[in-house]
């Protein structure tokens, strides 16, 4: 497969794996600023800029007080991170930025998974926050979502296994890996500022990675902070837990095999081993569990670096293919 051919599926996989998140972010935001207490709604808009690294507007500091949103208003706050193309982040910047990496390369990805891409973009381009503010936000958010996972189901259903398949997936997880640990961060982080957290605000992590029936059938409906991470961070029967993330990466990797120079792909399946070993290893064994998320963070993005090094900028006969 051609390097820009692969490098655009695993874009493409990334950044409809992102729209996902912040998605699910917005929709418990949407929801909480209808009945819940300020406090609550302070912390979800806080949560979700840290994890993005983001200031909102280019304004208010993200590692500020919670009560810093309250001089940012939430219409804003939410039309920025759904509909405002200079943010990268945002909704329609990930799902155009998706689309584009998908239409140059039309002849690697099925035609039901462009129709599913191109027809939901094309949907939502024009849509302003003003049309669904005195609506229902929320539900906007649940259908967009839907698309979203049905473009998924699409690509799982219908596109070609070849190596193509492999980078699409391998994108979807280091996603999965990079905005889950951030988020876990972010959580993390907030408590350890403010003391203790509400249990809402750990129920709704839980239901952004899509396991709060998991969560109550192992422990009870009594949520505590540590089962909740060890649920979402080494349980591989999560989908979207970190430890199955990093396994389905390294198995994926090793489907497609070393890239041009054996020496990097030797290195990346190695990094990816190295990965997994702290979240099955060193998580359950040591105090310092934020540091543990910081390398897994730091090491998942070496591993996107790497990725990119044996892949899709590889040395060309002695030249970076950026240099050709």
């Amino acid at each position: 497969m051609l390097s820009n051919s692969a490098n655009g599926i695993y874009w493409m996989a990334r950044y409809m794996e992102r729209a996902s998140y912040m998605c699910r972010l917005l929709h418990i935001q949407s929801e909480a600023l209808v009945d819940r207490p300020v406090s609550e709604i302070q912390f979800g808009w806080r949560r979700i800029y840290t994890a993005i690294n983001r200031n909102p507007l280019g304004g208010v500091q993200a590692v500020g007080p919670l009560d810093d949103y309250n001089l940012v208003d939430a219409y804003l706050l939410t039309d920025e991170l759904t509909f405002v193309r200079d943010n990268p982040e945002s909704i329609l910047s990930c799902l155009e930025r998706g689309r584009e990496n998908a239409r140059q390369i039309r002849h690697c990805v099925s035609d039901q998974m462009w129709t599913a891409l191109n027809t939901e973009f094309l949907r939502i381009r024009d849509v302003k926050l003003t049309d669904i503010w005195l609506a229902s936000p929320s539900s906007f958010y649940e259908e967009l979502l839907a698309a979203i996972d049905r473009f998924s189901g699409v690509a799982t259903a219908t596109m070609y296994r070849d190596e193509g398949w492999h980078f699409f997936r391998v994108g979807q997880f280091i996603e999965r890996v990079q905005f889950g640990c951030s988020l876990l961060l972010t959580q993390k982080m907030i408590e350890n500022q403010s003391g203790e957290l509400a249990e809402a605000s750990w129920r709704s992590l839980l239901k952004i990675f899509h396991a709060s029936g998991a969560y109550d059938r192992t422990y009870s409906i009594e949520i505590q902070p540590d089962l909740v991470l060890d649920l979402l961070v080494t349980d591989r029967r999560i989908p979207e837990s970190l430890l199955r993330s990093v396994d389905r990466t390294t198995q994926e990797l090793s489907s497609l095999g070393d890239g041009p120079d054996a020496a990097t792909s030797g290195a990346l399946r190695r990094l990816a081993g190295r990965l997994g070993a702290l979240l099955r290893y060193d998580w359950p064994d040591r105090d310092d569990r934020d540091e543990v998320l910081r390398q897994v963070l730091r090491y998942s993005r070496q591993l996107d670096s790497l990725l990119s090094k044996t892949y899709f900028n590889y040395a060309f006969q002695g030249v970076p293919r950026s240099d050709i």
